[in-house]
């Protein structure tokens, strides 16, 4: 477990350094950008050494492998964000651990996740998650709203209970305008993240930019980027 600490402690520092620059690059203070580590497929025993090395926001995309860790880290200081495309059947579990779901996309899932809040008795925030390689009124390969159906997204949101619109969210596409060209996508998001504020003014949050281009995210803008294998390794290939 100290060898694990020493490995997450120097990779943490090496990712830290790169936000530091990144931010001094772009005439931005380093408590501009929020990091958020991604957990999924690394056991609860890693997210409790990152809690211990200062790391307040983790995330999960899979229900079955989130909530299990996330009962077991319940006694930490932490900020759980859900990532990956979430299924309604799932929303239930979900919104017993989660503070923030980055990728809502639909009404549907709107609706559910107010109705499982409430519920609850919680609020949850909810990223619009933008799908930049989706065509007019469709979605993107890995999920999203295109632009064009942010505005409907957002009123849905403001006026469901138990809910919060917090902003946007993207992933680097690989087709479309922006396939290759990560800096534009992720400026195009912070675009779309100024004309919603308009209408919700506390919707503040751009969360973009992985372990590959967290500079290009920093660079463009964002508020908070996710970064998994930076931190904590290649994960180990699945089944």
């Amino acid at each position: 477990m100290t060898d694990r600490r020493a490995q997450l402690a120097g990779n943490l520092a090496k990712v830290e350094e790169r936000i530091a620059a990144a931010c001094a690059a772009a005439g931005r203070k380093r408590d501009e950008v929020t990091l958020i580590v991604v957990t999924k497929t690394y056991p609860a025993s890693d997210v409790r050494i990152l809690s211990e090395l200062g790391v307040r926001h983790v995330a999960e995309n899979k229900d079955q492998d989130a909530a299990p860790k996330a009962a077991e880290c319940s006694d930490l200081p932490l900020v759980w964000h859900f990532v990956g495309q979430l299924q309604t059947n799932k929303v239930r579990s979900v919104v017993g651990y989660v503070d923030l779901v980055q990728s809502v996309d639909r009404s549907r899932l709107v609706t559910t996740l107010s109705k499982e809040a409430v519920r609850a008795g919680r609020e949850v925030g909810c990223l619009i998650q933008v799908a930049l390689d989706a065509d007019e009124g469709g979605r993107g390969e890995r999920g999203g709203v295109g632009p064009d159906g942010i505005e409907e997204l957002a009123d849905l949101l403001a006026g469901a209970p138990g809910l919060r619109v917090d902003g946007l969210m993207t992933v680097a596409p690989l087709t479309g305008e922006y396939a290759g060209r990560r800096r534009a996508a992720f400026e195009r998001l912070v675009d779309l993240s100024t004309d919603l504020r308009r209408a919700h003014p506390a919707a503040n949050m751009v969360s973009a930019g992985m372990s590959a281009d967290l500079e290009e995210a920093v660079a463009a803008g964002a508020t908070h980027v996710r970064v998994g294998t930076a931190v904590l390794g290649v994960r180990p290939r699945l089944g």
